[in-house]
């Protein structure tokens, strides 16, 4: 029973990397509140920057707050992560297609 207890208490992170995790996530929603309200980019550069953000901030969330490395084989979790990212990237890509090319984000 011991070592049932012990295995499980691998998928949870320490008050560390939560800590880490949280300031991280801080930080990448204040740089790009920080571009967007004082206008310091725009146009693609500040979609760029704003994409990079989300980005990094997506990676901050799987390893600090979901653990994502260090699930053990199979990897269920993984596998249904790249197939939502499949899902989100044909709907967002495919909408701002659809926008950008009928003329709605035209200037």
């Amino acid at each position: 029973m011991d070592q049932q207890h012990s295995e499980h208490g691998q998928g949870h992170g320490t008050l560390k990397q939560y800590v880490i995790g949280f300031a991280l996530s801080i930080i990448l929603t204040i740089i790009p509140l920080i571009i967007v309200l004082n206008d310091l980019l725009e146009g693609a550069a500040a979609i760029v920057v704003l994409i990079g953000m989300g980005a990094l901030q997506f990676i901050v969330q799987l390893i600090f707050f979901m653990h994502l490395r260090e699930e053990k084989k199979p990897r269920y979790n993984l596998m249904t992560l790249i197939f939502g990212l499949i899902i989100l990237v044909t709907i967002v890509g495919g909408s701002m297609w659809i926008l950008l090319y009928n003329g709605v984000m035209h200037h």
